[in-house]
C-alpha cells in the first residue's frame, strides 16, 4: 500500500505544473510513524491550515487511529533559499482503536488531545510539502496518561 501511494505520488509530480507552490488546497499523502498511514491537510488561511491523518498498524498490537488537529504556521522562523519552512504547532484530538478484528472486545482505545510541532518544507515550484513532527498527548480514556509520539511525511497538493 505504502508503495502504492509513494509511485502515485510521483506520478502526479511528473505531470504537474511546474509554477506551483502550495499554500492553499488540499493535501493527501503518506505519514511514517507509528502506525502509519494517510496524511491529509487543508489549508483554511494564509497562516493556518487542519490537518488529520488515518493510520494503521499491525503485528503485537493491531490499531486504527485517526485525529485532527488545528495548525499554525510561523513563516518567519527558518529562512531557507528555496521554497519555505514553516514551524508549525496546533491542537487536536485523537482515537485510536486496538485489536481491530471483527469479533474484538477490547477496552483499550485511546481518546486523546494531541498538540502536534513541527517543521514543513514548501517546495518552491512543486505543489509538495514534506513535514517532520513531534506530538505530545494526553490520553483522557481508558485511563489518563501523557504519551509522545512523532512521524515524518510528504503530501501532494490538488488546488
Amino acid at each position: 500500500m505504502v508503495r502504492f501511494v509513494v509511485i502515485s505520488i510521483l506520478v502526479c509530480l511528473c505531470f504537474s505544473s511546474t509554477g506551483f507552490a502550495q499554500i492553499s488546497g488540499l493535501g493527501v499523502g503518506v505519514m511514517l510513524s507509528k502506525p502509519t498511514g494517510l496524511s491529509l491537510k487543508k489549508w483554511s488561511g494564509s497562516t493556518t491550515a487542519i490537518g488529520g491523518g488515518v493510520a494503521w498498524g499491525f503485528g503485537d498490537r493491531d490499531t486504527f487511529r485517526v485525529h485532527v488537529d488545528y495548525l499554525f504556521h510561523n513563516f518567519g522562523l527558518f529562512q531557507v533559499q528555496k521554497g519555505s519552512l514553516p514551524f508549525y504547532y496546533g491542537i487536536g484530538g485523537q482515537i485510536e482503536f486496538e485489536d481491530v478484528g471483527i469479533e474484538s472486545k477490547n477496552d483499550n482505545n485511546e481518546v486523546g488531545v494531541r498538540v502536534p510541532i513541527g517543521i514543513n518544507y514548501i517546495f518552491e515550484n512543486l505543489p509538495v510539502d514534506a513535514f517532520f513532527e513531534i506530538v505530545p498527548r494526553f490520553n483522557l480514556a481508558p485511563t489518563t496518561e501523557f504519551k509522545v509520539s512523532g512521524g515524518i511525511g510528504i503530501r501532494y497538493f490538488f488546488d
